[in-house]
């Protein structure tokens, strides 16, 4: 046997031994198989210690053998794709791989803040909030430094991440989440009806703990089974099996979060291959057979390197090839760590010992461990540990305290079924008293559970479970499910006495290893009166690593029971919330990073005025024609006068798809957006549309747009470009939180419908032209703020609105975003003989500056509706969001700022934005400020300059004459006050 792989069998286990890879750890060189971990590994070469716990730096080894492992946490590969924090115990060996241990310094093995063990007795529970009161002037020049200094555990790199990461979305009508016994028969009865099947598990080898146990199912290997399982599943076209595929949260609409790791195993992607993929999963059914955790007994010394969970030293042994040590012994409550240590010894492992709390162990277990030589004691504790890794334990049992040798102390206070999913809505789990764990009380809507998750624990059992509530899924879809063949495994009796903590221990007793969390910790929590589960997690930090307490957060809560008196259900639980496992921040992020942190949105036009000769601008994220010039064009300005001019006189059109777009149906959709507008909407007709003005919490505006009503339950309403995204998460604020009662569903679809405006006075012909017949649009037929549903260019679905923003007649047409350039060329064919002229942002923001209408410079977010000329919509009949701030005093007051005109009073003056109002002769100084000009254009209409701007009683002083000062420049100007609407006030353009 090779020197480096001297704890590794001979023969067995599911790893291939023709395929050995090379590794390094903490700069050392040593080998492994295809099917390793990295502990697994490591355990092979005899690696005990891997790490350094958080607070005191004690040394640290391998624990588990899951996304339980709260010790063996190292920094992966180097340079720009260190990753740290990676937990050895489901890191997939591969050939190249650099594993660095973390926490700690100069080296592992010589770590001088181990010094901080001394200091324990300081550092117990709260220390930080009793420490660094006093004095105060040492919090910013001491304390926050050290423990900033102190604070983490690896290190991140500091190149930019070299590898790309995806978002995908899969539909299914069954979701499996885990591939162990209960996950493989409820995918196989749902695959096998024809309904559409995801099966995730974050293994890469399906079978759970089929593939570590020594047994037999359906006559063959019980990891053969799993394989055979596996292999038909694969093989159905409408099963898709996600191995290495952590689910981890659970959302609204039965909509499931999953991370796959796609290359985590290889050293470097290939290319054009993503290194993890983010997961979004709607599903219409879900069953969680996710299994269970060992839980570990508190006890003296139980963190040094050496003691780990009897299931884990099981599956090293069965699946791995491993022995974690060659003097193996046992410390439990229950049969099922009996059965793991026997099957265990079977194999090859050396176990010596048996340690049971209980008085009474079934006769058969102890026959079967004295028949193999292994020491039997019973009502006997585990009191301490020596060695600086495990060497030897002291044992307290009826016949006094002996000293046993062992270099691995396989530990188990029972299995804590996997319940995290099940409470992502909320829900709470349930105690059972038999199984002394959390079982999953209610479920979110469409997840069900099976297998251990559920707490049933038996192998038959499961199996059966599984089966049956993944056809009862299916059946529940309407599949025909044909019978399925579960095998008959007989279920191994099933004994635990709960018992928690070793009363009798000598030296720390760790509930949380990462943390270095104690029984100590717990008591001190109770005495000062942190009892409440959420206080004490976070007083003592207990469950608030890494494993997000999944060995220790039962444990810490049956002590803390234990103080106060109460029971453990009477005591509760912590929230459990997504994600259920680390998800990497880049594969939040997907390919939204660097240059596509923020990617250009073009819009559907965007190729079509191109060809137009269009000059681009960004708006916002998208990127928008700003003007269209033609040859012999001087500058920009004659551009913009020219097609400002060809939309008064006759007909323009310009691409608005970047207006926000947002969806709402349902039968309270009306009353929501009574709630988020200051004037109402649930009166509006069918078929019209109503101008609204959205206010923040605090008075201010937020948006304004229009919102049309197309069917009694449905509206579409319009934000503008910037604001889209805020006010589409406004409206699921108060979806989620405010009025969770409300029933309404919201979509944002900005990009699924293309949105073109025509406005001028022969808009009205030119539309004419392209609606299919029977579609009025006469004036009676679409008045002022109409909006209906229509057919255009022949058949294509379209939402005809007839909206001005620029003062003229005028319309907007919406068809699905794929008909947008192919609407653009109809509208320019049908406008030919009335010189239809595109134009941009530039001449529609003249046009509306000319009209009076406010938009992004005037809703900055210090105006309200009373400053800009819109108080009169504010209805006095209902309450809606920033009434109550709204009104006050200093938002009422007559002296604010309010909108108006202004035209210079030398007409060949350039009026400049964010220029400041003083009265005539006033220094230009802030005590005389009376507000500035917000929007400026140059009116061909008119022939010179306009503004709008907000002044002190601006409406009051029409026709006054104020210095508009503008320090940037150097320049001033004589403006006169005049309303806002310098084009059309009475609106008869836009009605005719």
């Amino acid at each position: 046997m090779s020197r480096l792989n001297r704890n590794r069998l001979e023969a067995g286990g599911l790893i291939d031994r023709a395929r050995p890879l090379d590794f390094v750890f903490d700069g050392h060189r040593y080998h492994g198989y295809a099917g390793d971990t990295l502990a697994s590994a490591l355990l092979a070469n005899g690696v005990r210690l891997v790490g350094r716990s958080f607070k005191y730096h004690r040394p640290r080894g391998i624990f588990s053998a899951g996304a339980e492992e709260p010790n063996a946490l190292v920094e992966l590969r180097a340079d720009a794709r260190r990753e740290p924090n990676s937990r050895a115990t489901v890191t997939e060996l591969f050939d190249g791989l650099e594993a660095t241990s973390q926490n700690r310094w100069p080296s592992l093995g010589l770590d001088l803040l181990s010094l901080n063990r001394f200091l324990a007795p300081f550092l117990g529970a709260g220390f930080y909030y009793k420490t660094f009161m006093w004095p105060a002037a040492f919090w910013e020049k001491l304390y926050e430094p050290v423990i900033r200094r102190a604070a983490g555990l690896g290190r991140a790199a500091r190149e930019a991440d070299p590898d790309h990461y995806e978002k995908a979305t899969a539909f299914c009508d069954v979701l499996v989440i885990g591939a162990g016994p209960a996950g493989l028969m409820a995918a196989l009865a749902a695959g096998r009806s024809g309904a559409r099947v995801i099966l995730a598990d974050e293994d890469f080898l399906p079978g759970g703990r089929l593939n570590t146990m020594a047994g037999e199912v359906h006559g063959q290997p019980a990891a053969a089974f799993a394989a055979h399982v596996a292999a038909e599943l694969a093989s159905l076209p409408n099963v898709r099996l996600m191995t290495r595929t952590t689910v981890f949260g659970v959302y609204d609409g039965g909509t499931y979060g999953a991370l796959e790791r796609v290359a985590d195993h290889l050293a470097v992607p290939a290319p054009f291959q993503p290194r993890q993929r983010l997961w979004r999963i709607v599903a219409r059914r879900a069953l969680l057979a996710a299994g269970a955790t060992e839980r570990p007994i508190v006890f003296g010394g139980n963190d040094r390197p050496g003691v780990m969970l009897a299931g884990a030293v099981g599956t090293y042994v069965q699946r791995h090839a491993v022995l974690p040590g060659r003097h193996v012994a046992l410390f439990a409550n229950n049969d099922g760590a009996w059965r793991e240590m026997l099957d265990a010894a079977a194999t090859g492992a050396n176990v010596e010992t048996v340690v049971d709390v209980r008085p009474n162990v079934a006769p058969e277990l102890v026959e079967a461990a004295r028949a193999r030589g292994i020491r039997v004691f019973t009502e006997a504790r585990v009191i301490a540990t020596q060695g600086r890794t495990l060497r030897s334990f002291d044992v307290l049992s009826p016949g006094g305290r002996e000293r046993l040798a062992a270099d691995t102390l396989a530990v188990s206070g029972g299995w804590s079924p996997c319940v995290h999913l099940t409470c992502h809505h909320g829900g709470k789990p349930a105690w059972n008293e038999a199984l002394a764990a959390f079982v999953p009380g209610a479920t979110p809507p469409g997840l069900a559970v099976a297998g251990a998750a559920n707490g049933t624990f038996g192998l038959g059992a499961a199996l059966r479970e599984g089966a049956g509530k993944g056809a009862e899924a299916a059946g529940a879809l309407g599949f025909p499910v044909p019978p399925l063949d579960v095998p008959q495994v007989e279920d191994a009796p099933f004994a635990l006495t709960p018992f928690w903590h070793v009363g009798e221990s000598r030296g720390p007793a760790f509930v949380d290893l990462q943390n270095d969390v104690t029984a100590k910790d717990v008591g001190i929590a109770h005495a000062e009166g942190f009892r409440s589960v959420e206080h004490l997690k976070r007083y003592t930090t207990l469950g608030m690593a890494t494993d997000q307490g999944r060995t220790s957060n039962v444990t810490g809560l049956a002590i803390m029971a234990s103080l106060t008196g109460a029971s453990i259900p009477e005591t509760g639980t912590t929230i459990f919330r997504p994600p259920y496992s680390p998800v990497a921040l880049g594969a939040l992020a997907g390919h939204h990073r660097g240059k596509d942190f923020r990617p250009v949105r073009l819009t559907p036009t965007h190729e079509w005025a191109r060809a137009q000769g269009a000059v681009f601008v960004e708006t916002g994220a998208w990127l928008r024609a700003q003007y269209f010039p033609r040859k012999g064009e001087r500058d920009w300005l004659e551009t913009v006068s020219r097609e400002v001019k060809a939309v008064r006189a006759s007909v323009g059109l310009i691409d608005v798809s970047t207006f926000g777009k947002i969806d709402l149906q349902g039968p309270d959709a009306g009353t929501l957006l009574d709630r988020v507008y200051i004037n109402t909407f649930s009166t509006l007709a069918v078929g019209k549309a109503r101008y609204g003005v959205m206010l923040r919490e605090d008075g201010f505006v937020m948006d304004d747009g229009t919102t049309a009503r197309v069917a009694p339950e449905h509206y579409v309403m319009t934000t503008t470009t910037a604001n889209a995204a805020k006010v589409y998460q406004h409206l699921e604020f108060c979806l989620q939180v405010l009025w969770p009662e409300l029933d309404v569903s919201l979509a944002s679809v900005s990009e699924q419908w293309a949105q073109i405006a025509i406005a001028g006075p022969r808009s009205r012909q030119v539309l004419a032209k392209i609606v299919d017949t029977g579609v009025d649009v006469t004036n009676e037929g679409l008045p002022f703020m109409g909006a209906v549903e229509a057919r255009v260019m022949g058949g294509v679905e379209a939402r005809l609105f007839r909206l001005s923003f620029s003062g003229e007649l005028g319309y907007e047409i919406a068809v699905p975003a794929r008909s947008g350039a192919a609407l653009a060329e109809a509208l320019m064919q049908a406008g030919e003989e009335f010189a239809i002229t595109p134009y941009g942002v530039e001449a529609l923001g003249v046009m509306r500056i000319e009209k009076g209408h406010v938009s992004g410079n005037e809703l900055s977010g210090q105006t309200t509706a009373r400053d800009l000329g819109l108080g009169r919509m504010a209805s006095t009949k209902k309450d809606y969001i920033g009434r109550v701030m709204a009104s006050r005093p200093g938002l009422v007051d007559p002296a604010r700022p309010c909108l108006a005109g202004f035209r210079p009073v030398n007409g060949s003056s350039r009026l400049r934005a964010g220029a400041h109002f003083l009265p005539l002769g006033a220094r230009p100084e802030t005590a005389n400020d009376e507000g500035y000009m917000t929007s400026v254009a140059y009116s061909p209409h008119l022939g010179h300059w306009i503004g709008l701007g907000l002044i002190v009683r601006g409406p009051e002083r029409i026709g006054e004459r104020v210095r508009a000062y503008d320090p940037v420049r150097g320049e001033e100007f004589e403006v006169e006050i005049c309303a806002p609407g310098f084009i059309d006030p009475e609106g008869e353009r836009l009605r005719g």
